[in-house]
């Protein structure tokens, strides 16, 4: 090789180096920032999972072969829109699945009433999963049992009303861990 192109042979391979070397370190770092990413929305259930709810102990039954499952999920946080009522919050929509994991359908959780009801899902009576945001938890997931011509309601909003809280059994009570009532414990799971 001539002695005059030598340097510039020596600067452009130790160049490529460089560039190579930089290549490889900007490569790996976004492959497992990929692998990182897709690992964190693969997995299917995230957060909190908590014991069966199911309808009350005490049951006050209407004539239908389905029952009926009220979720009052974490409230949206939304900007009120035209037409709303000016103070009226909205319950966070959730997930439905089959005991299996099937998702069976996403609701869509307002009464469209004055009321501020959770929206009322009639369902087979059976077991199912609720995915929804509970207030303070992020996502949970409850079992959920329905019983024919029953209501089984899911409080996960932070301020259920339980009138007869302190008179009732504490063991048949599902419980968020820092103590508030989320629903009746399901009967087949009772201690």
């Amino acid at each position: 090789m001539n002695a005059t192109l030598k340097p510039v042979h020596n600067l452009l391979s130790t160049t490529d180096l460089w560039y190579l070397s930089t290549m490889k370190t900007r490569c790996t770092f976004i492959i497992l920032s990929a692998v990182t990413l897709l690992t964190g929305c693969a997995s299917g259930q995230r957060g909190l999972t908590l014991n069966p709810v199911g309808p009350p102990s005490v049951k006050a039954s209407t004539p239908s072969d389905n029952g009926t499952l009220m979720v009052f999920s974490a409230f949206e946080v939304t900007a009120v829109s035209q037409g709303d009522y000016e103070h009226r919050r909205h319950y966070s929509d959730y997930k439905l699945f089959s005991e299996n994991g099937k998702l069976l359908q996403v609701v869509h959780n307002d009464s469209n009433s004055v009321l501020r009801e959770a929206a009322r899902v009639t369902l087979p009576p059976g077991t199912y999963r609720v995915v929804a945001q509970a207030n303070g938890y992020g996502l949970v997931t409850v079992p959920v049992v329905i019983e024919r011509g029953q209501v089984t309601t899911v409080h996960l909003e932070g301020g259920g009303s339980w009138e007869n809280e302190v008179a009732s059994n504490q063991t048949n009570l599902v419980r968020l861990p820092d103590g508030r009532i989320v629903g009746w414990r399901a009967a087949q799971t009772a201690p």
